[in-house]
Protein backbone atom coordinates (compact mmCIF):
# COMPACT_ATOMS: atom_id res chain seq x y z
CA UNK A 1 0.00 0.00 0.00
CA UNK A 2 1.41 3.38 -1.01
CA UNK A 3 0.31 6.88 0.05
CA UNK A 4 0.88 9.75 -2.38
CA UNK A 5 2.30 12.74 -0.52
CA UNK A 6 2.13 15.92 -2.61
CA UNK A 7 4.68 18.69 -2.19
CA UNK A 8 4.09 22.14 -3.73
CA UNK A 9 7.23 24.19 -4.15
CA UNK A 10 7.33 27.94 -4.86
CA UNK A 11 4.68 30.33 -6.13
CA UNK A 12 6.91 31.61 -8.90
CA UNK A 13 8.30 35.09 -9.42
CA UNK A 14 5.51 36.41 -11.65
CA UNK A 15 3.68 38.12 -8.80
CA UNK A 16 0.55 36.10 -9.46
CA UNK A 17 -0.50 33.06 -7.52
CA UNK A 18 -0.12 29.82 -9.44
CA UNK A 19 2.10 31.15 -12.21
CA UNK A 20 5.53 29.52 -12.32
CA UNK A 21 4.38 27.10 -9.66
CA UNK A 22 6.40 23.90 -9.34
CA UNK A 23 4.74 20.79 -7.98
CA UNK A 24 6.36 17.55 -6.94
CA UNK A 25 4.86 14.27 -5.81
CA UNK A 26 6.48 11.40 -4.00
CA UNK A 27 5.26 7.97 -3.03
CA UNK A 28 5.72 6.42 0.38
CA UNK A 29 4.51 3.28 2.09
CA UNK A 30 1.55 3.80 4.40
CA UNK A 31 3.71 2.72 7.35
CA UNK A 32 6.23 5.45 6.47
CA UNK A 33 3.69 8.26 6.08
CA UNK A 34 4.35 9.98 9.40
CA UNK A 35 8.19 9.91 9.13
CA UNK A 36 7.94 11.33 5.59
CA UNK A 37 5.65 14.15 6.69
CA UNK A 38 7.95 14.85 9.63
CA UNK A 39 10.91 15.12 7.26
CA UNK A 40 8.97 17.59 5.11
CA UNK A 41 8.12 19.69 8.17
CA UNK A 42 11.78 19.68 9.19
CA UNK A 43 12.67 20.93 5.71
CA UNK A 44 10.30 23.87 6.05
CA UNK A 45 7.72 22.47 3.65
CA UNK A 46 4.87 21.94 6.10
CA UNK A 47 2.58 24.60 4.57
CA UNK A 48 2.85 23.22 1.08
CA UNK A 49 2.73 19.49 1.79
CA UNK A 50 -0.40 17.41 1.93
CA UNK A 51 -1.62 13.87 1.33
CA UNK A 52 -3.03 13.52 -2.19
CA UNK A 53 -4.50 10.07 -1.97
CA UNK A 54 -3.99 6.36 -1.47
CA UNK A 55 -4.91 3.04 -3.09
CA UNK A 56 -7.66 2.66 -0.50
CA UNK A 57 -8.44 -0.99 0.11
CA UNK A 58 -6.22 -2.07 -2.77
CA UNK A 59 -9.12 -2.38 -5.24
CA UNK A 60 -9.81 1.35 -5.55
CA UNK A 61 -7.92 4.60 -6.01
CA UNK A 62 -8.91 7.51 -3.77
CA UNK A 63 -7.98 11.19 -4.07
CA UNK A 64 -8.20 13.23 -0.88
CA UNK A 65 -8.42 16.88 0.12
CA UNK A 66 -8.64 18.03 3.69
CA UNK A 67 -9.26 14.49 4.78
CA UNK A 68 -12.28 14.18 2.46
CA UNK A 69 -12.49 11.73 -0.44
CA UNK A 70 -12.93 13.78 -3.62
CA UNK A 71 -12.61 10.96 -6.10
CA UNK A 72 -12.83 7.20 -5.86
CA UNK A 73 -12.82 4.62 -8.65
CA UNK A 74 -12.02 0.92 -9.01
CA UNK A 75 -8.40 0.32 -9.94
CA UNK A 76 -9.45 -2.04 -12.73
CA UNK A 77 -11.75 0.58 -14.33
CA UNK A 78 -8.94 3.11 -14.40
CA UNK A 79 -6.57 0.57 -15.94
CA UNK A 80 -9.17 -0.21 -18.58
CA UNK A 81 -9.56 3.45 -19.49
CA UNK A 82 -5.81 4.00 -19.54
CA UNK A 83 -5.09 1.00 -21.79
CA UNK A 84 -8.07 1.06 -24.11
CA UNK A 85 -6.61 3.34 -26.79
CA UNK A 86 -3.45 1.22 -27.02
CA UNK A 87 -5.62 -1.87 -27.22
CA UNK A 88 -7.71 -0.44 -30.06
CA UNK A 89 -4.58 0.49 -32.01
CA UNK A 90 -2.99 -2.90 -31.43
CA UNK A 91 -6.23 -4.60 -32.45
CA UNK A 92 -5.95 -2.96 -35.88
CA UNK A 93 -2.19 -3.33 -36.27
CA UNK A 94 -1.43 -6.77 -34.78
CA UNK A 95 -3.17 -10.09 -34.41
CA UNK A 96 -6.59 -9.17 -32.91
CA UNK A 97 -6.69 -12.14 -30.53
CA UNK A 98 -3.24 -11.28 -29.17
CA UNK A 99 -4.30 -7.66 -28.71
CA UNK A 100 -7.31 -8.75 -26.70
CA UNK A 101 -5.22 -11.15 -24.59
CA UNK A 102 -2.71 -8.40 -23.79
CA UNK A 103 -5.54 -6.05 -22.77
CA UNK A 104 -7.08 -8.69 -20.53
CA UNK A 105 -3.69 -9.35 -18.95
CA UNK A 106 -3.38 -5.64 -18.17
CA UNK A 107 -6.68 -5.78 -16.30
CA UNK A 108 -5.65 -8.70 -14.08
CA UNK A 109 -5.26 -6.85 -10.79
CA UNK A 110 -4.23 -10.10 -9.10
CA UNK A 111 -1.20 -10.46 -11.38
CA UNK A 112 1.82 -10.84 -9.05
CA UNK A 113 4.26 -9.67 -11.73
CA UNK A 114 7.40 -11.50 -12.79
CA UNK A 115 8.07 -13.78 -9.84
CA UNK A 116 11.37 -15.69 -9.97
CA UNK A 117 11.64 -19.06 -8.25
CA UNK A 118 14.93 -20.95 -8.07
CA UNK A 119 15.54 -24.63 -7.43
CA UNK A 120 19.26 -23.97 -6.86
CA UNK A 121 21.53 -21.52 -5.08
CA UNK A 122 22.62 -18.83 -7.58
CA UNK A 123 25.61 -17.89 -5.42
CA UNK A 124 27.08 -21.40 -5.67
CA UNK A 125 29.92 -21.34 -8.17
CA UNK A 126 29.94 -24.90 -9.46
CA UNK A 127 32.63 -23.93 -11.96
CA UNK A 128 35.08 -22.77 -9.28
CA UNK A 129 37.04 -26.08 -9.17
CA UNK A 130 37.82 -25.67 -12.87
CA UNK A 131 38.59 -21.93 -13.14
CA UNK A 132 42.23 -22.31 -12.06
CA UNK A 133 42.92 -25.05 -14.56
CA UNK A 134 42.61 -25.17 -18.30
CA UNK A 135 40.13 -22.93 -20.04
CA UNK A 136 38.50 -25.00 -22.80
CA UNK A 137 37.79 -23.19 -26.02
CA UNK A 138 34.26 -22.40 -27.12
CA UNK A 139 33.73 -21.14 -30.66
CA UNK A 140 31.47 -18.07 -30.74
CA UNK A 141 30.17 -18.14 -34.30
CA UNK A 142 29.37 -15.01 -36.21
CA UNK A 143 27.59 -14.53 -39.48
CA UNK A 144 26.51 -11.43 -41.35
CA UNK A 145 23.85 -9.80 -39.15
CA UNK A 146 24.66 -11.62 -35.89
CA UNK A 147 24.78 -9.18 -32.96
CA UNK A 148 24.77 -11.22 -29.73
CA UNK A 149 28.34 -12.52 -29.80
CA UNK A 150 29.90 -10.11 -27.27
CA UNK A 151 27.47 -10.89 -24.45
CA UNK A 152 27.72 -14.59 -25.23
CA UNK A 153 31.51 -14.51 -25.11
CA UNK A 154 31.39 -12.63 -21.79
CA UNK A 155 29.08 -15.25 -20.22
CA UNK A 156 31.30 -18.16 -21.28
CA UNK A 157 34.47 -16.34 -20.17
CA UNK A 158 32.89 -15.73 -16.77
CA UNK A 159 32.13 -19.46 -16.52
CA UNK A 160 35.73 -20.49 -17.15
CA UNK A 161 36.00 -20.82 -20.93
CA UNK A 162 38.21 -19.21 -23.52
CA UNK A 163 35.77 -17.68 -25.98
CA UNK A 164 37.09 -17.64 -29.54
CA UNK A 165 35.52 -15.38 -32.16
CA UNK A 166 35.05 -17.25 -35.46
CA UNK A 167 33.31 -15.79 -38.50
CA UNK A 168 31.54 -18.09 -40.91
CA UNK A 169 33.49 -16.61 -43.83
CA UNK A 170 36.70 -17.82 -42.17
CA UNK A 171 35.33 -21.35 -41.94
CA UNK A 172 34.07 -21.23 -45.53
CA UNK A 173 37.49 -20.10 -46.79
CA UNK A 174 39.32 -22.76 -44.78
CA UNK A 175 41.20 -20.11 -42.79
CA UNK A 176 39.81 -21.39 -39.48
CA UNK A 177 38.41 -24.67 -38.19
CA UNK A 178 36.71 -26.10 -35.13
CA UNK A 179 39.36 -28.63 -34.20
CA UNK A 180 40.42 -26.95 -30.96
CA UNK A 181 36.91 -26.03 -29.79
CA UNK A 182 35.11 -28.07 -27.16
CA UNK A 183 31.89 -26.15 -27.69
CA UNK A 184 30.12 -24.24 -30.41
CA UNK A 185 27.63 -21.40 -29.98
CA UNK A 186 25.37 -19.83 -32.60
CA UNK A 187 24.32 -16.40 -31.34
CA UNK A 188 21.36 -14.12 -31.80
CA UNK A 189 20.82 -11.46 -34.41
CA UNK A 190 19.46 -11.31 -37.94
CA UNK A 191 21.67 -13.38 -40.21
CA UNK A 192 21.22 -12.30 -43.83
CA UNK A 193 18.49 -9.96 -42.64
CA UNK A 194 16.21 -12.99 -42.19
CA UNK A 195 15.14 -12.49 -45.81
CA UNK A 196 15.13 -16.26 -46.42
CA UNK A 197 13.40 -16.90 -43.11
CA UNK A 198 14.94 -16.52 -39.66
CA UNK A 199 18.22 -18.44 -39.49
CA UNK A 200 17.57 -20.22 -42.78
CA UNK A 201 20.15 -18.38 -44.85
CA UNK A 202 22.80 -19.20 -42.25
CA UNK A 203 21.77 -22.85 -42.12
CA UNK A 204 21.65 -23.26 -45.89
CA UNK A 205 25.10 -21.74 -46.23
CA UNK A 206 26.23 -24.81 -44.25
CA UNK A 207 23.93 -27.44 -45.73
CA UNK A 208 24.71 -26.50 -49.35
CA UNK A 209 28.49 -26.29 -48.86
CA UNK A 210 29.89 -29.82 -48.75
CA UNK A 211 32.97 -28.84 -46.75
CA UNK A 212 30.97 -26.93 -44.12
CA UNK A 213 28.33 -29.65 -43.99
CA UNK A 214 30.99 -32.23 -43.12
CA UNK A 215 32.71 -29.89 -40.66
CA UNK A 216 29.52 -29.15 -38.71
CA UNK A 217 28.22 -32.70 -39.02
CA UNK A 218 31.36 -34.14 -37.43
CA UNK A 219 31.39 -31.54 -34.67
CA UNK A 220 27.71 -31.93 -33.78
CA UNK A 221 28.00 -35.72 -33.71
CA UNK A 222 31.07 -35.76 -31.43
CA UNK A 223 29.97 -37.07 -27.98
CA UNK A 224 32.68 -35.02 -26.27
CA UNK A 225 31.50 -31.65 -27.56
CA UNK A 226 28.49 -29.41 -26.93
CA UNK A 227 26.57 -26.83 -28.93
CA UNK A 228 24.18 -24.03 -28.02
CA UNK A 229 21.87 -22.02 -30.26
CA UNK A 230 20.19 -18.84 -28.99
CA UNK A 231 17.51 -16.88 -30.87
CA UNK A 232 18.78 -16.60 -34.46
CA UNK A 233 21.26 -19.35 -33.60
CA UNK A 234 18.36 -21.44 -32.30
CA UNK A 235 16.53 -21.00 -35.58
CA UNK A 236 19.70 -21.86 -37.49
CA UNK A 237 20.53 -25.02 -35.54
CA UNK A 238 16.91 -26.13 -35.81
CA UNK A 239 17.37 -26.09 -39.58
CA UNK A 240 20.51 -28.23 -39.17
CA UNK A 241 18.60 -30.93 -37.26
CA UNK A 242 19.45 -33.55 -39.91
CA UNK A 243 23.10 -33.16 -38.84
CA UNK A 244 22.35 -33.40 -35.09
CA UNK A 245 21.81 -36.88 -33.62
CA UNK A 246 18.40 -37.12 -31.97
CA UNK A 247 17.14 -33.73 -33.19
CA UNK A 248 14.76 -35.09 -35.80
CA UNK A 249 11.66 -33.79 -33.99
CA UNK A 250 12.96 -30.28 -33.45
CA UNK A 251 10.62 -27.62 -34.85
CA UNK A 252 11.04 -24.91 -37.41
CA UNK A 253 10.38 -21.35 -36.30
CA UNK A 254 7.94 -19.01 -38.03
CA UNK A 255 6.52 -15.52 -37.44
CA UNK A 256 5.26 -14.69 -33.96
CA UNK A 257 1.54 -15.17 -33.49
CA UNK A 258 1.17 -11.46 -32.66
CA UNK A 259 2.60 -10.62 -36.11
CA UNK A 260 5.12 -8.20 -34.61
CA UNK A 261 8.71 -8.26 -33.39
CA UNK A 262 8.74 -9.05 -29.67
CA UNK A 263 11.25 -7.42 -27.31
CA UNK A 264 10.35 -7.90 -23.66
CA UNK A 265 11.29 -9.53 -20.37
CA UNK A 266 9.49 -12.86 -20.11
CA UNK A 267 9.30 -15.65 -17.56
CA UNK A 268 10.44 -19.17 -18.43
CA UNK A 269 10.37 -22.45 -16.52
CA UNK A 270 13.19 -24.97 -16.76
CA UNK A 271 11.74 -28.38 -17.58
CA UNK A 272 13.20 -31.77 -16.73
CA UNK A 273 15.45 -32.68 -19.65
CA UNK A 274 18.88 -34.19 -20.34
CA UNK A 275 20.34 -30.80 -21.36
CA UNK A 276 23.87 -30.41 -20.01
CA UNK A 277 23.25 -26.66 -19.81
CA UNK A 278 20.19 -26.90 -17.55
CA UNK A 279 21.37 -29.53 -15.10
CA UNK A 280 20.05 -29.04 -11.54
CA UNK A 281 17.88 -26.11 -12.67
CA UNK A 282 14.65 -28.06 -13.16
CA UNK A 283 11.59 -26.31 -11.78
CA UNK A 284 13.20 -22.87 -11.72
CA UNK A 285 11.21 -19.93 -13.07
CA UNK A 286 13.52 -17.21 -14.36
CA UNK A 287 13.06 -13.80 -16.00
CA UNK A 288 14.82 -13.68 -19.36
CA UNK A 289 15.15 -11.32 -22.32
CA UNK A 290 13.18 -12.06 -25.49
CA UNK A 291 13.93 -10.36 -28.82
CA UNK A 292 12.63 -12.05 -31.96
CA UNK A 293 10.21 -11.76 -34.83
CA UNK A 294 9.97 -15.47 -35.67
CA UNK A 295 9.75 -17.35 -32.39
CA UNK A 296 6.72 -19.56 -32.93
CA UNK A 297 7.72 -23.22 -33.00
CA UNK A 298 5.98 -25.48 -35.51
CA UNK A 299 6.46 -29.15 -34.67
CA UNK A 300 6.29 -31.97 -37.16
CA UNK A 301 6.72 -34.66 -34.51
CA UNK A 302 6.35 -35.21 -30.79
CA UNK A 303 9.06 -33.33 -28.81
CA UNK A 304 8.37 -35.40 -25.68
CA UNK A 305 11.48 -35.69 -23.55
CA UNK A 306 13.35 -33.05 -25.55
CA UNK A 307 11.50 -29.96 -24.25
CA UNK A 308 13.84 -27.95 -22.03
CA UNK A 309 12.21 -24.52 -21.52
CA UNK A 310 8.70 -23.15 -21.67
CA UNK A 311 7.14 -19.77 -21.06
CA UNK A 312 4.97 -19.46 -17.97
CA UNK A 313 2.68 -16.66 -16.85
CA UNK A 314 3.26 -14.69 -13.68
CA UNK A 315 1.24 -17.23 -11.72
CA UNK A 316 3.63 -20.00 -12.81
CA UNK A 317 1.21 -21.66 -15.23
CA UNK A 318 2.26 -22.76 -18.74
CA UNK A 319 1.77 -19.71 -20.93
CA UNK A 320 -0.71 -20.23 -23.75
CA UNK A 321 -1.74 -16.58 -24.12
CA UNK A 322 0.02 -13.42 -25.27
CA UNK A 323 2.11 -11.65 -24.01
CA UNK A 324 3.31 -14.26 -21.48
CA UNK A 325 3.88 -16.49 -24.51
CA UNK A 326 5.46 -13.91 -26.86
CA UNK A 327 6.02 -16.21 -29.83
CA UNK A 328 2.84 -18.26 -29.67
CA UNK A 329 4.47 -21.71 -29.56
CA UNK A 330 2.21 -24.58 -28.43
CA UNK A 331 2.41 -25.11 -24.68
CA UNK A 332 4.78 -22.16 -24.43
CA UNK A 333 7.72 -24.34 -25.51
CA UNK A 334 10.79 -22.24 -26.27
CA UNK A 335 13.80 -24.48 -25.67
CA UNK A 336 14.75 -28.02 -26.71
CA UNK A 337 17.65 -30.39 -26.43
CA UNK A 338 18.87 -33.75 -27.73
CA UNK A 339 18.57 -37.16 -26.05
CA UNK A 340 22.17 -36.92 -24.79
CA UNK A 341 21.72 -33.26 -23.82
CA UNK A 342 24.82 -32.06 -25.66
CA UNK A 343 23.01 -29.73 -28.05
CA UNK A 344 20.45 -27.24 -26.74
CA UNK A 345 18.49 -24.53 -28.54
CA UNK A 346 16.37 -21.75 -27.09
CA UNK A 347 14.73 -18.55 -28.31
CA UNK A 348 15.28 -16.37 -25.18
CA UNK A 349 18.62 -14.67 -24.44
CA UNK A 350 20.14 -15.90 -21.13
CA UNK A 351 23.49 -14.32 -22.08
CA UNK A 352 21.90 -10.87 -21.77
CA UNK A 353 20.96 -11.37 -18.12
CA UNK A 354 23.75 -13.53 -16.68
CA UNK A 355 24.71 -10.70 -14.29
CA UNK A 356 22.28 -9.59 -11.58
CA UNK A 357 22.81 -5.94 -12.48
CA UNK A 358 21.36 -6.62 -15.93
CA UNK A 359 17.95 -7.11 -14.33
CA UNK A 360 15.85 -4.03 -13.54
CA UNK A 361 15.14 -5.70 -10.19
CA UNK A 362 16.43 -8.82 -8.52
CA UNK A 363 16.26 -10.39 -5.05
CA UNK A 364 19.20 -9.21 -2.93
CA UNK A 365 20.40 -12.77 -2.28
CA UNK A 366 21.29 -13.30 -5.92
CA UNK A 367 24.65 -11.58 -5.54
CA UNK A 368 26.78 -10.34 -8.45
CA UNK A 369 26.19 -13.36 -10.68
CA UNK A 370 22.62 -13.90 -11.81
CA UNK A 371 21.04 -17.37 -11.88
CA UNK A 372 21.43 -17.70 -15.65
CA UNK A 373 25.20 -17.96 -15.23
CA UNK A 374 24.55 -21.46 -13.82
CA UNK A 375 23.71 -22.53 -17.37
CA UNK A 376 27.18 -21.63 -18.64
CA UNK A 377 28.89 -23.05 -15.57
CA UNK A 378 27.02 -26.30 -16.16
CA UNK A 379 28.70 -26.57 -19.55
CA UNK A 380 32.09 -26.06 -17.89
CA UNK A 381 31.32 -28.71 -15.27
CA UNK A 382 30.20 -31.15 -17.97
CA UNK A 383 33.61 -30.92 -19.67
CA UNK A 384 35.36 -31.55 -16.33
Amino acid sequence: VVDQVGVEQGAGDQGQAGQGEVRRALAARAADREPVLAALVAAGLADCSHVLGSPGNGAEIELLHGGRILFSAPWRDLLAAWGELSYRMQFLRDDPDCAREAYEALLDIDDPGLSPHLSFDPTEDIGAPFIGGRRPRVAILREQGVNGHVEMAAAFERAGFEAVDIHMSELAAGERNLVDAQGLVACGGFSYGDVLGAGQGWAKAILFDERLRVLFGEFLADPGRFALGVCNGCQMLAMLRELIPGAGHWPRFVANRVAQFEARLALVEVLASPSVFLRDMTGSRLPVVVAHGEGRAVFEGDPAGLAALRYVDNHGRPAVRYPANPGGSPGGLTGLTTPDGRVTIMMPHPERVFRSVQHSWHPPHWGEDGPWLRMFRNARRWLG
